[in-house]
């Protein structure tokens, strides 16, 4: 059996955090004389009370690192244990909404997807978007740490390929593990500086500055505008996109930068892949877009260029009329949340590593049609990927579109036109947080969806962020059993 008090106890110690962090929005609408700010103050005291029961409760079975089947459970709880907690402040106080549509908020936040269920952002207690804007700050944290330390030993989805280039954390490597882990917190929280204080010089008011810097920051996508970043069009959307794009390189990258060998980024052949195929999709919606409307060159190409890098990284903030562009743009952009941006970042979908390798595999496939007998391995980056990294890989893109295709399925049978299911399923277990389709269009949310397909929904995301393998596997009775 597994021995679950050391993941207990570190959730613990983690809701005790997220309590204390529950307490700066709270004050924030206090000393605006607004209510909320006491609704938000009950929730950090029932969060921070379990907190520290649990922590209580289970520190007498620390003792050891985590073993594999620990560090499974452990990614799991986190991203559902914490959104269950972080929905409190939207089921207790503003805006008042059904636990099961505060829980898609607080999952949404967490796993960065972006996606809402509430309408009139703007009217919004200021503690309440702060508190929305934490949530996708610390979930791209988490998730970095995660994508960085945990997947590649869990063998999630080909991750294992990283295992070299990382961390083994589970024995004697820890300290190296720590350190890297304290860099890019370092790296993370310099660049979240940098990207509020940018678009504060660039004219956003105070609290959008920094709401969309988190969003930004964590390809999270949360804002605390109704219009999401459709009010500050011109130069904040190109350093926008360039900022969402910054943010969806692999953070490893970044440490080896801050570590004097800036040689990896520039080589590294997911990241020049992404930035090849995210400036050719623009460039052809843009010249689409320019040739079938009466759209100037530029509007096209800064529309284009902020919506897509938005939707492949994964960040879900939206700009202009791009929503409505419809046609050849819907076909491109669902191509691009599919494939998402790079592994070891806090972006989502296949990720862009799985695809080159995917592709990989195929192009064997037909050469060996030609020629049998060949051995023909995969290389990716100069590496042989093994056949075990491939199993994986080909089960995880299996896995993603089954998933995606039922899910769409089961939103249809639940009232939710053919358009909308098929994109809200997409948006969701792809964390894109962008939303297309009739029922999508009135608001700019999913307010209007039914209790049954926010559920669906909501599971789609945990799924889509936990690389979906993660969380199958705890349905395996072998699992628990060994």
């Amino acid at each position: 059996m597994i021995d679950l008090r050391p993941v207990a106890y570190v959730i613990g110690r983690i809701l005790v955090v997220l309590a204390i962090l529950m307490v700066a929005p709270a004050i924030l609408d206090w000393r605006g004389g607004d209510p909320n700010g006491f609704a938000i103050a009950k929730s950090a005291l029932i969060t921070g009370f379990v907190g520290v029961a649990l922590s209580l409760a289970t520190q007498n079975g620390l003792g050891g690192a985590l073993d594999v089947r620990q560090a499974y459970l452990l990614t799991a709880a986190i991203w559902t244990v914490l959104p269950a907690f972080g929905a409190l402040p939207f089921w207790l106080g503003a805006p008042g909404l059904s636990y099961a549509d505060a829980m898609f908020e607080a999952v949404s936040g967490f796993t960065t997807t972006g996606a809402t269920v509430i309408a009139g952002l703007d009217t919004l207690p200021v503690g309440m978007n702060l508190w929305r804007g934490m949530m996708n700050w610390l979930g791209g944290l988490g998730i970095a740490f995660i994508a960085m330390i945990f997947l590649p030993l869990m063998r999630v989805g080909g991750m294992q390929f990283f295992r070299t280039e990382g961390f083994d954390t589970f024995g004697k490597a820890l300290p190296r593990a720590t350190d890297i882990a304290r860099q890019l917190l370092y790296i993370y929280t310099g660049l979240t500086v940098i990207v509020v204080s940018t678009y504060s010089a660039l004219g956003l008011p105070p609290i959008g500055a920094v709401v969309m810097g988190f969003s930004t920051v964590s390809t999270g996508g949360f804002a605390p505008y109704d219009t999401s970043f459709s009010g500050f069009q011109g130069l904040p959307e190109y350093f926008g996109a360039f900022f969402m794009y910054a943010s969806s390189l692999p953070y490893i990258r970044y440490v080896q930068m801050v570590n004097g060998d800036p040689r990896p980024m520039w080589h590294d052949p997911q990241a020049r892949a992404y930035t090849v195929w995210l400036l050719l999709a623009v460039a052809m919606v843009a010249g689409w877009r320019v040739l079938t409307s009466d759209m100037g060159v530029e509007p096209a190409f800064r529309e284009a260029l902020f919506n897509l890098t938005s939707i492949m990284s994964s960040t879900g903030l939206a700009s202009g009329s791009f929503a409505g562009w419809g046609g050849f743009m819907l076909v491109v952009a669902f191509a691009l949340g599919v494939i998402g941006a790079c592994s070891g970042s806090s972006a989502a979908g296949l990720s862009v590593f799985r695809v080159q390798v995917a592709l990989a595999v195929l192009r064997r496939q037909m050469r060996q049609i030609m020629q049998p007998s060949a051995v023909d391995p995969v290389k990716y980056a100069g590496r042989t990927v093994e056949e075990d990294v491939i199993l994986a890989l080909v089960m995880f893109i299996s896995s993603f579109i089954l998933i995606l295709g039922a899910f769409s399925v089961v939103l249809t049978l639940l009232g939710v036109d053919t358009e909308s299911a098929l994109f809200a399923i997409w948006t969701t277990l792809g964390n894109v947080g962008f939303g297309f389709g009739p029922m999508v269009l009135r608001t700019g949310t999913f307010i209007d969806f039914p209790q049954g397909a926010i559920v669906i929904m909501t599971v789609a995301m945990i799924l889509g962020r936990l690389g979906l393998l993660a969380i199958l596997v705890l349905l395996l009775p072998s699992f628990w059993r060994r």
